[in-house]
């Protein structure tokens, strides 16, 4: 197999797309894996060239081989859509550069209320210092989003589904309305990633990642993606140059690494993930179980409809217990890590409360909420490692 690259050819299968696009084995001497090109100076052959800036790359900043072949790969996992893709340095990063790249002082901006809390954080913070007014809604509102638009609302940001409280909002009736309003839907895609819901394909016009998460899939690295369709793109692309963000090539390395095993990965973490939320809905100790994949989360029809699978990662509510019950529980398990992030190979088990930055929406569960990645031990493990924890839990 001398070259590999699918434009243009038969249409190949998502899963067999994640381990082929970006692959040329003749440019790579041969090598199945792109080298990490580690540089910031391009030479130019000649004055000419140098006056026409020719050539297919100009300076490290603005792509290498490397950075290359991981934006083939990830166009392709964003279907036919997808016009462009953008390298930056966290999932933070994401948000910032893309809110920063689509937005100026007087425009208006909503947030869905269940949104990453350092979503909130920038939005309150740098884009209100700049002169740009955010409002919070229900991620329930669906088409009812027309209401709170203004005349000069530019962009709308969703979470599908949001990371701690795991509503699924309705994107495509969303959409529809921003468009007709002549605003861009943003969607901060990283739970389901584009391989169980290519969002550019149901209205939204940038879907960003922290490819921290399963994109790497190893906790070892910290990364962003954001992919645009047609209409954004050249704001997305314009707003990355002059911000002057740029990945590290290492970290590029095995963002692309990663990706090639994702569709194995994920699926697994889909398998054990339904599991354990089907297991601990028939605890004694919990309330409710959030996760859109289970047919009593009041959000599975949207999900049945737009997504074709699931993560590891949901939430669940226990039965109104002392916070020092809780933390018994969190002390004794050993398989679940503490940890504020998401993604890996490892579980992982963390508490939240919305209820103190939430403004559009009441959060009210009834009980302590937990939220826990399942990772790829075995899920026997897993509810061993539990059952001691709400042992633990119960004898407080």
């Amino acid at each position: 197999m001398a070259s590999i690259n699918n434009h243009g050819t038969t249409s190949l299968a998502i899963e067999t797309e994640l381990v082929t696009a970006g692959r040329d084995t003749v440019s790579q001497k041969g090598f199945v894996n792109p080298p990490v090109v580690r540089g910031s100076t391009v030479l130019y052959p000649t004055a000419e060239a140098l006056h026409a800036h020719r050539g297919e790359f100009q300076y490290g900043r603005h792509g290498t081989p490397t950075t290359k072949s991981l934006q083939q790969a990830l166009m392709a996992l964003e279907g036919p859509s997808c016009a462009g893709v953008g390298l930056v340095p966290s999932g933070l990063s994401a948000i910032s550069t893309t809110l920063l790249s689509v937005l100026k002082a007087g425009d208006h901006l909503l947030v869905s209320d269940s949104a990453y809390r350092p979503t909130r954080n920038f939005c309150n913070g740098m884009l209100a210092r700049l002169g740009i007014e955010t409002t919070y809604f229900d991620p329930l509102i669906g088409a009812g989003i027309k209401a709170l638009l203004k005349p000069n609302t530019r962009a709308i940001l969703v979470e599908a589904p949001g990371s701690q409280s795991f509503e699924m909002p309705d994107v495509p009736a969303i959409a529809e309305i921003a468009h007709a309003h002549g605003a861009l839907v943003i969607d901060d895609n990283t739970w389901a990633t584009p391989l169980y819901h290519r969002s550019l394909e149901q209205g939204v016009d940038i879907s960003i990642q922290a490819a921290t998460k399963y994109i790497g899939g190893h906790s070892d690295i910290m990364f962003g993606t954001i992919s645009a369709n047609a209409r954004a793109w050249p704001q997305v692309e314009e707003g990355i140059k002059l911000l002057g963000v740029c990945a590290g090539p290492d970290d590029v390395f095995l963002a692309l690494r990663g990706l090639r095993t994702m569709a194995v990965r994920l699926a697994h973490h889909q398998r054990s993930g339904l599991e354990m939320a089907h297991w601990l809905a028939a605890r004694p100790e919990v309330l409710t179980v959030l996760h859109p994949g289970l047919e009593s989360h009041p959000g599975h029809a949207i999900w049945k409809r737009d997504f074709t699978g699931a993560s590891g990662l949901f939430s669940i509510v226990l039965k109104p217990v002392s916070q020092a019950a809780v933390d018994a529980l969190l002390d004794t398990v050993q398989l679940f890590g503490m940890g504020y992030s998401w993604g890996g190979f490892e579980s992982l088990v963390i508490p939240f409360d919305c209820a103190p930055y939430r403004s559009a929406t009441q959060w009210a569960p009834g009980g302590p909420t937990l939220r826990l990645h399942i990772g790829l031990e075995s899920v026997d493990d897993l509810k061993a490692d539990l059952e001691r924890g709400f042992a633990a839990l119960g004898a407080v």
